[in-house]
């Protein structure tokens, strides 16, 4: 039995699960971000309860409805391809995506837009520039190798999208070092 968790985005994430799941006694194959699988097909009212409990202390929630669910998957996606891959895939993203939840990427567009009001596009553009963020913080890589690693098509591309998402240019954000203007993975 596979459950979907909602605002799972971290490695964090992963050992709080984790540890409600040993709390509740709950037996699992394995978690991963957004989702759990469970050994147990069927989970008993009072064990889910207790597990939603815990989870909703962490600000952590179990999903029910099945769009709220894709989309869900939709963004986890995003998630471990823009912050916890070494690089995006070469192919579209339409088609990454599309590929990944084995669905029309109209249809998964469609459903984002109409649950959180956004498009997909948006949310990756979003994602790349905390990435782009982290990166720059980090004080490792030149603009010139996070514009390549973030596949952006120029410099001047990643630093119009930047600065139309943050306000500022990525050479300004730099040298201020504003630490405290990133956003957190699930507020986004």
């Amino acid at each position: 039995m596979i459950i979907h968790i909602k605002h799972m985005v971290s490695f964090r994430c992963i050992l709080v699960v984790k540890e409600a799941l040993n709390t509740t006694g709950i037996e699992f194959k394995q978690v991963k971000l957004g989702e759990v699988e469970l050994l147990e097909m069927n989970l008993m009212d009072s064990k889910k309860e207790e597990l939603k409990s815990l989870l909703s202390e962490c600000g952590l929630e179990i999903l029910q409805e099945k769009k709220t669910t894709t989309v869900e998957k939709i963004k986890t996606s995003v998630i471990e391809m823009v912050h916890y891959s070494d690089e995006l895939p070469k192919i579209k993203l339409s088609i990454y995506l599309s590929k990944k939840l084995n669905l029309n990427y109209t249809y998964l567009s469609n459903l984002f837009k109409e649950v959180t009001g956004m498009t997909i596009q948006h949310f990756i553009v979003l994602h790349k520039i905390e990435k782009a963020k982290e990166l720059i913080l980090y004080d490792e890589l030149s603009l010139n190798e996070i514009t390549h690693q973030l596949q952006y098509s120029s410099v001047a591309h990643l630093s119009n999208q930047f600065k139309q998402i943050t306000g500022i240019t990525p050479t300004h954000f730099k040298k201020v070092k504003t630490f405290n203007t990133r956003v957190l993975l699930e507020k986004i």
